[in-house]
């Protein structure tokens, strides 16, 4: 089972194929639930990645129940994103 944490904010979110579909910006620890930015932009983007950022009205919604891996880099899910 996939634990998120606070420290997952700023990775790439990836699915099985290796396709990127955005930045996570929040991670809520308690609902197990990543928020993800399907556009951050850079100057967002390195936002994200220094954990200042807020998650967005259009923020995906990532439980941690479809994340397979997690890396010092990026969260994968499960399946394909997209389809």
């Amino acid at each position: 089972m996939t634990v998120l944490s606070t420290a997952d904010e700023g990775k790439v979110l990836m699915d099985i194929t290796g396709s990127e579909f955005g930045v996570v910006t929040k991670v809520d620890p308690e609902e197990q639930v990543a928020y993800v930015d399907p556009e951050p932009g850079l100057a967002n983007a390195i936002i994200q990645g220094l954990g200042y950022g807020d998650a967005g009205e259009d923020d995906i919604r990532v439980p941690a129940k479809s994340v397979a891996t997690v890396t010092d880099t990026e969260l994968r899910v499960d399946g394909t994103l997209g389809e």
